[in-house]
């Protein structure tokens, strides 16, 4: 079954965006430096927020169907990306983040290689991961 998942984006002002998404609306801002008040997390980070919060909820979701007792799980995500390519500096290189590494801490009755297993199945089912690591076509139009 295919799902269409929307969100609605308005310029509030400076470098703020609002993101309507259902019930919630995100801030999405810059830092002062880059000509924003800081008001929300950015575009990038928000990025990095939606992989961890992916792998996070599938992995209470598979660990649920294979009735594995989490104790506790964290998930922290950071990315490596060329600045220079997305301030216009040069054109060389890409916009998007060069690699992306998350790094799950697990707390259950498993050995390392059990949850090395568990994260690839989790990885595996997660959609934004599988969005960064295969390519989705992006259609942009004027509205």
């Amino acid at each position: 079954m295919v799902k269409t998942v929307k969100v609605d984006s308005t310029w509030k002002g400076g470098m703020r965006i609002d993101v309507a998404a259902g019930a919630h609306t995100l801030v999405v801002d810059q830092p002062a430096g880059m000509g924003g008040k800081d008001e929300g997390a950015n575009p990038l980070q928000y990025q990095l927020v939606s992989l961890g919060g992916c792998i996070g909820t599938i992995a209470l979701i598979v660990a649920k169907q294979e009735r594995i007792a989490l104790k506790a799980l964290s998930v922290a995500v950071e990315a490596d990306l060329d600045t220079d390519f997305l301030m216009g500096k040069t054109t060389e290189g890409r916009a998007g983040f060069t690699e992306i590494r998350v790094n799950a801490t697990i707390d259950a009755d498993m050995t390392d290689e059990e949850k090395k297993a568990f994260l690839e199945r989790v990885d595996a089912r997660c959609p934004i991961s599988d969005i960064l690591a295969n390519e989705s076509n992006v259609v942009i139009n004027v509205a």
